[in-house]
Parts: C-alpha cells; sequence; structure tokens
C-alpha cells in the first residue's frame, strides 16, 4: 500500500509535479523526431507497428501531462476562488484541503490566518466596546467636572442660594442616569425634613413630601454620618424600604446627609426605578462632592447675611444703608421718649425714574442717584442720618427735630434738587422728588410706625401730582 501511495502523484508537491510536466513535455519532440525519421529516413527498415506503438505511448503521455496540469491548475483556481470568499468578508468560510502538497499547505495556511483574523476581529469587537464604555464614563465625568466649575462659580459670585441649590439638584441627577434627583431640607429647631428642591419624574409630587427623621429610612445615616445606598444589595429593612418606595415613587436610591457647622443642615439624594440595580463607588463620591457644595453654599450664605448686617454703608451712593438707618431710628426713637424730645422722618423718592433709566441707561441712573444724594446729604446738619432707603427712595433721620421742622428741611431739599436739574435742555432729564415726614410721637412709638406713616404720606403726594411734599 505504502508502494502505491509513493508511486501516486497526489501526495507528491507541487514542484515535483511541474517537474514532471517539464520532463513530458521534453518527450514529445523527441517522439516527433523519431517519428520525421521513421517516415523519410528509414521507410524500407519496417517499423510501422513500433512507431504507432510510440504514437500511441506519446499521446498517453500528452494526456497524462494535460490531466497534472489541469489538476494542478483546477486547484490553484479554486484556492484563488475561496480566498476571494475570505477576502470580501466571509471570515467563517473555511478552505477544504484535500492534499500535503504546496496548495494544501496554502490552504491550511489561510484557515490558519482566518481563524487569527477572527479572533482579532472578536477581541477589536470587545476592545471597542469598552472603549466605548470609557468614552461614555468620561464624558459623564467631564460634564459633572463643568457642573461643578460651574456652581463653585455661582457661589464665587454670591449668585443667590436658591439659584445654586437648583443647579446643583440639576446636575446631581446626571450622576447614575438617574430619573430624580431631590434635596429635604431640615426644618428650624425641628426633627422633620422637607422636600425643598426635586428634578425628574413626578417631581411636582416629591415636592409635598415632609418626613419625620427618626421613623424615616435616612434615620440610620444620619446617626452614623454617612451614606444610604438603597439598591438590590442594601440590607434595608424591609418595612423601611417599602415605606421609602411608596412615598418617593423609587425603588433604588442613594443620598447623603449634608451638615453645616456639625448641624444636620438637610439629605441630597438621587434614584431610579429601575430593577436589579447596584450603584459603583464613584457615584457615592460624586454625590457627596455634590453635597459638600450645597454645605459651602449654605456656609457661603450665611456668612453674606452676616456681612451685610454688618455693613452700613451703601457702596453706590456712600450713604447709610436701609438696615442701619431703620436700628438707629430705633434707637432715636428711644432717647426721644426718655427725654421727651421729638424725632423727625422723611422719605423722598425720585419721581418717574423707572422710566428714566429705560431711556438714558443704567449709567445716568447711578450718576443721578449719586448727585442726589449729594444734594440731600448737603442739606442736613452733622447730627442728622441720610440713607438709601430702596432703589430710588432716600431716608432722613433727624433727632430734635419736630414735624414741621422736618417738612420745611424736606421741601428744601426738594426745590434744591428741582433747581439742580432745571436746566437740563431735554425736559425728561429734569429730576424731581417726592416727600413724604412723620414724627415720633405723634405719628407712632415705634420704628415701623414712623416709617409706614412717612411711607403713606409718601404715597400721597404721588397721588397729588408728585413732586410735593406731604406731612
Amino acid at each position: 500500500m505504502n508502494k502505491v501511495k509513493d508511486l501516486s502523484l497526489v501526495s507528491r508537491s507541487l514542484r515535483y509535479k511541474l517537474r514532471i510536466v517539464f520532463y513530458l513535455t521534453l518527450v514529445l519532440p523527441l517522439l516527433i523526431s523519431l517519428y520525421l525519421i521513421s517516415n523519410y529516413i528509414l521507410p524500407q527498415i519496417g517499423l510501422k507497428i513500433y512507431i504507432a506503438v510510440l504514437v500511441i505511448v506519446d499521446i498517453a503521455i500528452a494526456v497524462g501531462g494535460f490531466l497534472i496540469i489541469r489538476e494542478v491548475i483546477t486547484r490553484v483556481v479554486s484556492m484563488s476562488s475561496e480566498a476571494r470568499l475570505i477576502a470580501n468578508g466571509n471570515l467563517e468560510h473555511r478552505i477544504a484541503v484535500s492534499s500535503e502538497d504546496e496548495v494544501g499547505d496554502l490552504g491550511e495556511s489561510l484557515n490558519q490566518l482566518t481563524e487569527r483574523i477572527r479572533d482579532n476581529m472578536e477581541e477589536l469587537k470587545s476592545y471597542s466596546e469598552k472603549t466605548t464604555e470609557i468614552n461614555l464614563e468620561i464624558q459623564r465625568r467631564v460634564i459633572v467636572l463643568s457642573s461643578l466649575l460651574q456652581i463653585s462659580s455661582l457661589i464665587s459670585q454670591g449668585a443667590k442660594l436658591d439659584e445654586i441649590l437648583k443647579i446643583t439638584v440639576e446636575r446631581s441627577r446626571q450622576i447614575a442616569d438617574s430619573d430624580v434627583a431631590y434635596l429635604l431640607f431640615r426644618e428650624t429647631g425641628a426633627d422633620t425634613l422637607m422636600m425643598k428642591m426635586a428634578e425628574g419624574i413626578n417631581s411636582q409630587d416629591l415636592l409635598k413630601i415632609r418626613i419625620d427623621i427618626g421613623k424615616s429610612i435616612f434615620n440610620s445615616a444620619i446617626k452614623s454620618h454617612s451614606a444610604l445606598i438603597l439598591d438590590e444589595h442594601s440590607p434595608v429593612p424591609p418595612n423601611l424600604r417599602a415605606q421609602f418606595c411608596e412615598e418617593f415613587k423609587l425603588r433604588n436610591t442613594v443620598a447623603l446627609p449634608i451638615y453645616c457647622r456639625g448641624e444636620l443642615l438637610g439629605i441630597l439624594g438621587i434614584g431610579n426605578t429601575r430593577e436589579k440595580f447596584s450603584y459603583k463607588k464613584d457615584s457615592l463620591e460624586l454625590i457627596d462632592i455634590f453635597a459638600k457644595q450645597i454645605a459651602i453654599a449654605v456656609e457661603n450664605d450665611i456668612l453674606m447675611h452676616r456681612v451685610e448686617k454688618l455693613e452700613i454703608k451703601d457702596t453706590l451712593t456712600g450713604l447709610y444703608n436701609a438696615a442701619f438707618i431703620q436700628g438707629r431710628l430705633q434707637e432715636e426713637i428711644k432717647r426721644a421718649v426718655t427725654y421727651q424730645r421729638p424725632c423727625a422722618f422723611i422719605i423722598l423718592n425720585i419721581d418717574n425714574f423707572k422710566k428714566y433709566r429705560e431711556a438714558f441707561g443704567a449709567l445716568a441712573g447711578e450718576a443721578t442717584l449719586k448727585k442726589v444724594a449729594t444734594l440731600i446729604k448737603d442739606s442736613v446738619s452733622d447730627i442728622d442720618r441720610v440713607a438709601r432707603f430702596g432703589d430710588n427712595d432716600f431716608a432722613v433721620l433727624l433727632p430734635e427735630k419736630n414735624k414741621r421742622q422736618a417738612a420745611e428741611i424736606a421741601e428744601g431739599m426738594r426745590k434744591k434738587i428741582e433747581f439742580s436739574f432745571s436746566e437740563e435742555a431735554d425736559a425728561s432729564k429734569r429730576i424731581t422728588v417726592s416727600g413724604g415726614v412723620s414724627e415720633n410721637p405723634l405719628d407712632g412709638i415705634g420704628a415701623d410706625e414712623i416709617i409706614k406713616k412717612a411711607s403713606d404720606c409718601l404715597a400721597l403726594a404721588k397721588t397729588k401730582g408728585k413732586n410735593i411734599v406731604v406731612k
């Protein structure tokens, strides 16, 4: 059997087969030469039968060579077609290997190469999915970072607390693709939490929530100063879980207590309604950062209010501010009552100032306020106090002056201001003021009563045509 296999050309190499074909093609010219010699040179020798045998052998050899060549070419063409299928993207195709020659080795090599490409493609697909996840995570973190920068900028600019809280809650909702973000604030002097802000689905319903801290799911987190995590892995008592889900309409949440000066301020939380969900560590870290931003914003707001109380001057006009003049009025009333002396109060308002500012701009409005403030201040004595009482209101505290004296002073201020602006070519730039006057104890025995009476007189002056003083 081995001898038969050795004699077979099937197991031989392509190079060997091509060599056989080459040798066979050399035999044909020799046979043709013999044929010519036998027909023309040796016609009388009688070799006709031998020549016929030679021709038959020649034909057999030619046919054998043709079949070998055909077999080689057919396999090469077939290999080329199958390789083209693979090149067109059909990586699942496998070339059938029928012999162990060079064509068979080429087919096996192509099969191995295809398998490696297929494995590499699967690996690249896996890397692509991981890269997509990483890019999404980077995007989320960039958004969170930009949100933190925006919040920090608002805090540093002294924006209103409610504006900062609203943006913080909105940005917190981006963490872990949450359906809802909520902010609970502790009621002053009570152990209850009320919903301050909520963003997301059912947010209007969440604003109605009011919670007793001791009976809520947040109690243990508040006591331990740690985060509350409610998901499929958290060991929360079933009754508290059910209570939370019913009240907040959420299945999962991560919430963090917010402390300011060691006292519980509130709770910031996010949540969703997904099943079989668990929070990652980075979600907890991000919500912690947002909670700290809220604590900083509240602390900053407290400090700003303290500073406002400490400040006594208006930055634009240089006059005293409303808080100072109110406090000083109360002190002067107490002194006036003790020593049985009068104390008068004036409120002046620039007529049509809103229209003036709309027509000539904010800068022109500020310049006018400064000029009027200077004219009023120059009209009083050293013991009197002048303040900017509102946007375009001015207050004058006159110790030791009664209503009649105060009305005369107010009228002098009115005329002075009217004359100062009377030379303006544009009539709409001619500023006038209206005033109201009150006195202690005639119009009241407290600062609020005195201020109200002066305000009522001012309103009456406006109804009488403006540019007058009413007492």
